[in-house]
């Protein structure tokens, strides 16, 4: 099983890959599952859960896959396109702004991690994929799933199913932020996709919060708190 093996909540790459393997080797098909969105002030937070094979995981390295932080934009594009293309296994949910302000951005990131690894897992139960491990990035374990865990610190830029999901919350959050833009131009959520920029924090003290901005966090800023 997953939690019979001492997983480091810490690692440095080829400790990680070593225990990916040993995943592996029990039988378990382990997810990757990140997010993206939990510093922006406004928009949804977005999660995404994903199953590499190891052909695909090779093919997406080749590429350049690696934490979306460290992709450029068109590199996250490209490897977006190229994991669709080669029918990678994934799935997506968000955590809107709602709830953002009703639970807390912790709180709506991991309810939507949480959302996206359930999806999957039952996909690929349906294809009949050996049973799931999900390996989460950070130090938050998902609640409320039944599948077994293992959260490790850094793993969007270790594990590479981890690094996928990472890119594809980034994807669909950026469309979403693009799109936001038509309706809001003052914002230029195009450019800073709804992160504090200062920019953003000045035309926000000008005009005001939106419908897709997050009260709880913008609030500290219109009464002259920048969020930390």
């Amino acid at each position: 099983m997953c939690d019979d093996l001492i997983l480091p909540s810490r690692a440095e790459r080829e400790e990680a890959l070593y225990f990916l393997d040993e995943l592996r080797e029990t039988g378990f098909s382990p997810i990757g599952t990140d997010e993206a969105g939990r510093g922006a002030l406004a928009g949804p937070v977005i999660a995404a859960a994903v199953y590499l094979t190891v052909e695909q995981e090779n093919k997406l390295l080749s590429m350049g896959l690696k934490d979306s932080k460290r992709v450029t934009y068109l590199g996250r594009e490209k490897i977006f396109k190229a994991m669709n293309d080669m029918g990678v296994l994934w799935c997506a949910d968000s955590g809107g702004i709602e709830r953002i302000d009703r639970d807390n951005i912790l709180n709506a990131s991991l309810w939507a991690m949480g959302q996206s690894v359930t999806r999957l897992d039952e996909i690929m139960e349906e294809m009949e994929i050996s049973p799931s491990c999900v390996i989460v990035d950070g130090i938050e374990r998902i609640p409320d799933i039944n599948i077994p865990q293992w959260v490790l610190v850094g793993a969007d830029n270790l594990i590479p199913s981890v690094s996928a999901a990472s890119i594809i919350a980034k994807v669909i959050r950026d469309r979403i932020m693009i799109n936001a833009d038509g309706k809001y131009p003052d914002y230029n959520f195009e450019k800073n996709k709804g992160y504090p920029t200062a920019y953003h924090i000045d035309i926000l003290k000008k005009l005001g919060m939106t419908d897709i901005h997050r009260r709880t966090f913008c609030r500290k800023i219109l009464h002259g708190k920048e969020q930390e």
